[in-house]
Parts: structure tokens; sequence; C-alpha cells
């Protein structure tokens, strides 16, 4: 197998930062299994710089987009059914329940962020994201695409080559972002898998 170094720089752009004390807050609803937001001017805030997906008028948004816009203040979350709100922890909590791994991806997701690439959910395939180059959203496809693995959680050949298979039949680099146990991401893309005998 082999690895090769990528540099993932920080943005030169203006990352995504907590919400001024003036700026309004954008209210989103927490549904059985997704988190939505309803009104046009703040669905059409969230797409533009890459949040959510469009569907019957309403933005749907991933645990991983909320938590990150939670967590910078820019939206807050309250159930559909009671109206009582639901902080960082609770939506985490939820998160966890439907994935074991969702502490990680969105450990991933947010340095992706902070770095300032706009990273959309993978395509199922075994792949966790996809990533836009900078200023390239909504403009071209992503280059990337990112697999999280955790540092001292092994990972069979099986996933990593059909990971592999699928970014090379999408014409997509495939991305390892490692977790290391103190928190921290790097990157290494995985070009070509070879395996021999000795």
């Amino acid at each position: 197998m082999k690895l090769e170094g990528v540099v993932l720089e920080p943005s030169r752009e203006k990352p995504e930062t907590s919400r001024s004390v003036e700026a309004k807050v954008i209210e989103a609803s927490l549904g059985e299994k997704d988190i939505i937001v309803s009104l046009p001017e703040n669905i059409e805030e969230l797409t533009s710089r890459g949040y959510g997906t469009s569907k019957n008028k309403k933005l749907v948004l991933t645990f991983c987009e909320t938590l990150f816009l939670v967590g910078k203040e820019i939206i807050a979350v309250k159930d559909l059914k009671n109206r009582k709100k639901i902080d960082f922890q609770q939506l985490l909590s939820r998160y966890q329940m439907l994935d074991e791994n969702a502490w990680a991806k969105y450990l991933i997701y947010r340095d992706l962020r902070s770095r300032g690439y706009v990273a959309r959910d993978g395509f199922g395939l075994g792949i966790d994201f996809r990533v836009y180059e900078r200023g390239e959203y909504g403009t071209a496809t992503a280059k990337n695409l990112v697999l999280g693995i955790q540092e001292g959680q092994p990972v069979s050949m099986e996933d990593l080559i059909r990971a592999l298979k699928n970014a090379h039949s999408l014409k997509k680099e495939l991305v390892l972002a490692v977790l290391n146990r103190r928190g921290e991401v790097v990157y290494y893309s995985l070009s070509k898998l070879t395996m021999s005998e000795k």
C-alpha cells in the first residue's frame, strides 16, 4: 500500500466563524430522522455556503452539518414535537444512536470546514465525505472522496480496496482522514494499492 501525504492547508479565505451577538440565529427543527430549515431566506443563506439538501421546498441538514452549525452558533435546533431547544450534546447523542462513528465523522467534518473546504456526505459507497476545492462548490464536482479512519481501529483491506475502486470509477482521488487519539486529523492520499508476496 502506498500512502502519500496530502497537504490540506488552512484556507486564506475567512473560515466559518461563530455568529456575532447581533446576527440572527437560524432556527432548525429536528424531526424523526432529519434536521430541517424551513424559511426560504435561511435556506438560501445555508445552501450558498454548501450546507444541506433541498427537499420539498425545505432544507435537510445532515447530523455533521447540524453539529457544526450549532457549535458555531449559526443555527439553533428545536424538537419538532415539543419545541424544546436541543443542545450540541443532545444532538450528538442522537447521532451516536444512528452511527457509532458519529464523533469521529464530526471531528473530520469540522476539520475540513475549518480549513475552508466544503464537505458533503459521501456517495454511500464506504465513503464518508465528498470534498470540494475552495471556491468550487456549486461550480465544479468534488475532486476528493474522504474515508475516515480512527487510530487504533483496524480497517479491512476489502474496505480500502472497495473505497479505492469506487473513487477510481468516479474519477476522484481517495483521501484517508486518519483521526488520532488526540482528535487531530492527518490526511493521506491513497492512489494505488499493490499487494506482493514476500
